[in-house]
């Protein structure tokens, strides 16, 4: 049977309180969209133009396990093994993070809740500190073009700087701009990968859409469109 991940403890009443200030515009978002659809790219500008926190799982673990938290040493544990991290840690982690006060105005989850176990104890938790998602925002992109923006992706593997073929081509085909090395296609950015992901992607993440229509919180933006004008659509929804 699936626990819900467990609340910070002693921090629900503070949440509350600073959650519920009247006339304060919620803000508690979740991005949803298929691997290469630019959530996470749209999660940064919601972050910066509403001032609240960015809030990725690998950047969770990484934080936990740097400070050596209880929390951050469980996950290595499973990590060092090339192991995931279970579903229940992983809501801990999350919702000891949004529980911290620099949340109290709201926060954008990119990459978590990815499944409906892990979205059900997401909302277990929330509504143990009389809490609730806001919004979930999904980046809506066809599998064929997610392939097609992925496999033109090239990288250098010397200094880190990434281009694209269409949208931004390097100066001399296949050397890097910045150093002069050359440029590749990942192995995660191959087409037959790429496939790969999707699939996983619409057998676990996929059903989250119909979840969080049923409760009235999905917005869906066309994210084929050029970055800003998807951004200017996300802002529309959040009305500001």
């Amino acid at each position: 049977m699936y626990r819900a991940c467990k609340e910070r403890k002693g921090s629900g009443n503070a949440v509350e309180a600073a959650g519920s200030k009247k006339g304060q515009k919620n803000m508690k978002i979740i991005m949803l969209g298929a691997p290469g659809a630019g959530k996470g790219t749209q999660a940064k500008q919601i972050a910066d133009k509403y001032q609240i926190p960015h809030i990725s799982t690998g950047d969770i673990f990484r934080a936990n396990i740097k400070n050596g938290t209880e929390l951050g040493q469980k996950a290595k544990q499973y990590m060092d093994q090339g192991l995931l991290v279970p579903d229940e840690l992983t809501c801990d982690l999350v919702m000891d993070r949004i529980q911290q006060d620099d949340c109290k105005n709201g926060f954008v989850l990119d990459g978590f809740p990815r499944t409906i176990p892990q979205a059900e104890a997401l909302d277990a938790a929330l509504d143990k500190i009389n809490e609730k998602m806001d919004y979930a925002i999904d980046v809506d992109v066809p599998d064929e073009n997610i392939v097609s923006r992925m496999s033109g992706r090239r990288a250098c593997l010397n200094c880190g700087a990434t281009y694209h073929v269409v949208t931004i081509p390097t100066k001399v085909e296949g050397i890097c701009d910045r150093c002069g090395s050359p440029v590749v296609l990942r192995d995660d950015d191959k087409p037959e990968t790429v496939q790969k992901r999707l699939t996983v992607y619409h057998d676990q993440t996929q059903p989250l859409i119909d979840y969080y229509k049923k409760q009235n919180i999905l917005k869906s933006v066309d994210g084929t469109q050029p970055m800003e004008k998807v951004f200017a659509d996300i802002t529309a929804i959040l009305g500001a």
